[in-house]
């Protein structure tokens, strides 16, 4: 099993409540589902597994991003990181996997 302490550091062992899914962006603006996509790809690239929900059927009311429990900090590192970079960031990243 993936959480069996042969498999990973003990450290890094996730209890249940570290998997609980807690909300890391919680938005009703007009670009609250794009800014979830783009914040669920940050993390997703990253290996943090994530949810994106949204409130009511039509039209959506709002949009949630949630992440492990146990994945918080980490998430909001990387968010905040990803941020500082800015566009040029993430323009010369996809460049640079397009060249590859």
């Amino acid at each position: 099993m993936a959480q069996d302490p042969e498999d990973r550091d003990q450290d890094q062992l996730l209890t249940s409540h570290a998997l609980d899914l807690v909300p890391l962006f919680d938005s009703s603006t007009v670009a609250a589902e794009m800014e979830a996509d783009v914040i669920r790809g940050v993390l997703d690239s990253n290996g943090i597994p994530s949810l994106v929900t949204r409130a009511g059927p039509y039209p959506p009311l709002g949009f949630q991003v949630l992440v492990p429990r146990g994945k918080v900090m980490e998430a909001h590192q990387l968010l905040e990181e990803a941020r500082a970079a800015g566009p040029e960031a993430a323009a010369e990243a996809e460049a640079a996997s397009e060249e590859t």
